[in-house]
């Protein structure tokens, strides 16, 4: 995970995201209880988790002690998990930027099949910071990433998706590699994605159990997972915006994961319910140099290894949800800053039969400085608030997102709001276009 991301973007890039938006939006996910039968979920064993991280360690060893960008031990590791996943068929390819004057590698891996208009992508950050090996931030989520592509091939798995798997470089100097990749994709190709999956330090030696509330079918698949096992879940916010899931979400992607924590302290109450040492960090080797084979909870790993291959079976046959009608307000309203009061903008909804359905889709693109300052509501025509968007997402600029609200006591036909209010001083910002849909 990298240290953080910038406060504010240069304007060109805030215009630029705020354009993509309007152009087209992501292939929707069904909720779990629109999936079709899928084959059952494998269990991945953690054995064979650890075994990449011990390669992954010993290719650290070899090169200097790290698997940082630009430094040989990074370009070891890409070859290693190529190998994997070439000889288990996949298509892989390996694509290449530059960024601190270095050469860096993202290796992206499609399995042959499913809808290639429909893409549910699973991917991790494979560098090290130059202090350590990176075993468990980020070998541990890049291993249970590539033993469940392997698992894949393993089953011949024929999802209704098409399954794509990814491994980033440059996390550790600000997202540098999940940005190039996600930047260099037509906006064309954006629309297919149904959805990214993100696991970034998922077998800290302190675990906690964290689940991201991006995208709420993908979040509450992940909750359905753990509630399975009995463990309780918390919405994960220590690395909000700071690991590659921010560069699929900021041009309005689907996104999800997983996390056991980095540097922050575990509470009394999180102990008596994980277990673990209360007021000692979640990973108290984060960016050190003892973040090596020892650093890991076994239990954790398993755990999430097992939870990305639910998630990948149950997503990758989910059926689509057909879109109903949809109407759009592409003009723009300022944002004042805070104290102003909140600003709306509206949409006349007409046409539609009955009421509005427990899956609409609001589409959000609010352009801002500092979107972890907004607070954002849908308001129906009755007057009934939603909340889409309540201070979160930390340092990030702009809000765009899709979010999945029950409305199903509301009438659909009239006038729905969307309203915005800038929770603090000193950042400024305006609605570009949002859309409903039914």
């Amino acid at each position: 995970m990298s240290l953080s991301v910038s406060r504010r973007l240069a304007a060109v890039t805030a215009i630029a995201v705020a354009g993509l938006f309007a152009a087209t939006a992501p292939a929707a996910l069904a909720s779990p209880a629109s999936v079709a039968a899928a084959p059952t979920p494998p269990d991945i064993p953690v054995a064979n988790v650890k075994a990449h991280l011990t390669q992954l360690q010993s290719i650290a060893a070899a090169n200097g002690g790290n698997r940082a960008h630009g430094k040989t031990g990074y370009k070891a590791s890409i070859d290693y998990v190529k190998a994997k996943l070439d000889a288990a068929g996949f298509t892989t390819t390996l694509q290449t930027f530059t960024s601190s004057g270095a050469t860096g590698y993202n290796l992206i891996a499609d399995w042959p099949g499913g809808d290639p208009n429909s893409v549910l992508m699973s991917g991790a950050h494979l560098d090290s910071v130059s202090s350590g090996a990176g075993i468990n931030d980020n070998g541990s989520g890049s291993a249970a990433v590539l033993e469940a592509a392997l698992a894949v091939s393993q089953a011949g798995l024929t999802p209704t998706k098409h399954l794509r798997f990814g491994w980033w470089g440059a996390e550790e100097l600000g997202l540098i590699g999940s940005k190039y990749y996600v930047n260099n994709l037509p906006t064309a190709e954006r629309a297919k994605f149904a959805g990214y999956l993100n696991f970034d330090m998922i077998g800290s030696p302190n675990p906690g159990y964290f689940v991201y509330d991006d995208d709420p079918t993908i979040e509450q698949t992940f909750k359905n997972y753990y509630a399975g096992l009995g463990v309780p879940t918390e919405i994960e916010t220590e690395g909000d915006g700071r690991s590659d899931h921010a560069s699929f979400k900021n041009v309005g992607i689907p996104v999800g994961g997983l996390f056991t924590g980095a540097s922050n302290s575990k509470t009394a109450a999180q102990a008596q319910k994980w277990g673990g040492t209360s007021g000692q960090a979640f990973d108290r080797c984060y960016h050190s140099s003892c973040d090596n084979t020892s650093n890991i909870n076994d239990t954790a790993l398993d755990r999430n290894a097992d939870a990305i291959a639910y998630a990948i079976w149950n997503l990758g046959f989910a059926v689509p949800v057909p879109p109903g009608p949809s109407f759009e307000n592409t003009a723009d309203v300022s944002i004042p800053d805070s104290p102003a009061a909140a600003v709306t903008s509206s949409i006349t909804a007409s046409g539609v039969t009955g009421n509005a359905p427990a899956t609409t889709k609001v589409d959000v693109n609010i352009v801002h400085t500092y979107r972890g300052d907004l607070v954002v509501d849908l308001i129906a025509p009755d007057g009934t608030v939603y909340n889409l968007h309540n201070r979160t997402g930390g340092s990030a600029d702009n809000l765009v997102q899709s979010y999945t609200v029950n409305a199903s006591s509301e009438v659909a036909n009239g006038v729905w709001k969307l309203r915005a209010k800038d929770g603090a001083a000193q950042d400024v910002g305006y609605i570009n276009s949002w859309k409903i849909t039914f």
